[in-house]
């Protein structure tokens, strides 16, 4: 019997994928017989990714690249098409928040820090517009494969504190949906995108936000917990259901999609 979960020998683009929720993702392909690019800023890391997973049997390629640098994703585009020939897949899991774009309750909303909000944007928005316009055309050339975007609880429902952060994941949403409806336009259903929206998980990026440095909860940590009916944060590893559903021939007929994997966070009214 056909196994329509199948991705083996899928080529498949991770962005992020030096990140926390990257590492888990690009683990979990390999493992399921998928060859994968490491796509991240820091070679170090990428590089260590790649050996890992190599040693274990699996094959992967570290791709090098600043998701908004377009000559860069250009570069590992044809880094990968020249060692394995095609591209069947793209994961856009590069984002994330900075410091100087955090709007404390004590900071002047009429003050904001613009500059880091537009960056936030770039990070988040165009850092997925633009990897899918470079990785997404090489798909396209193949005729067949799937595209998936990390959307946010912070699209659903008003999270304080990160307004650029929120306002891109939004973008992302109205973006899954608009570009699915031109590819299947263009391409019929060879060629899909969906968004997997992740709930609360600790990051790198949200760590502090949530988390003090002796492994307790901050306010804000505690808030989340509380309007979570599972009453935890989530593990990187609880996305990979969803991950591999939407790469592989099991959600064919699924196209701009936002899956929530959130612990029920975006159902619950709190009360």
């Amino acid at each position: 019997m056909k196994n329509r979960f199948s991705l083996r020998d899928k080529v498949i683009v991770v962005t992020g994928a030096t990140g926390v929720l990257g590492h888990s993702f690009i683990n979990a392909l390999a493992d399921e017989g998928a060859i994968v690019g490491v796509l991240g800023r820091n070679e170090k890391v990428a590089n260590e990714r790649v050996q890992a997973i190599m040693d274990k049997g699996g094959k992967a390629i570290a791709l090098i690249a600043d998701v908004t640098s377009e000559a860069q994703l250009i570069a590992a585009k044809e880094k990968i098409i020249n060692q394995f020939g095609k591209i069947d897949g793209l994961v856009n899991a590069a984002g994330g928040n900075i410091p100087d774009a955090v709007i404390s309750p004590d900071h002047d909303i009429f003050q904001m820090n613009l500059a880091a909000l537009k960056q936030v944007m770039d990070l988040n928005l165009f850092g997925t517009v633009l990897p899918t316009q470079i990785f997404g055309e090489a798909i396209a050339k193949q005729g067949k494969g799937s595209i998936i975007n990390i959307s946010s609880m912070a699209s659903q429902r008003v999270v304080t504190k990160v307004l650029g952060y929120s306002m891109a994941k939004s973008a992302i949403d109205c973006y899954t949906k608009w570009f699915a409806v031109e590819l299947a336009k263009r391409y019929g259903d060879s060629i899909r995108m969906n968004a997997i929206a992740p709930g609360f998980f600790l990051t790198e990026q949200n760590r502090t936000l949530l988390t003090k440095g002796n492994g307790t909860m901050t306010e804000r940590g505690n808030l989340v917990i509380k309007n979570t009916p599972f009453s935890r944060f989530g593990d990187a590893d609880e996305l990979i259901g969803a991950l591999m559903w939407l790469l592989s021939d099991a959600s064919k007929f699924v196209t701009g999609t936002v899956v929530n994997v959130d612990g029920g966070f975006s159902i619950f009214s709190g009360v």
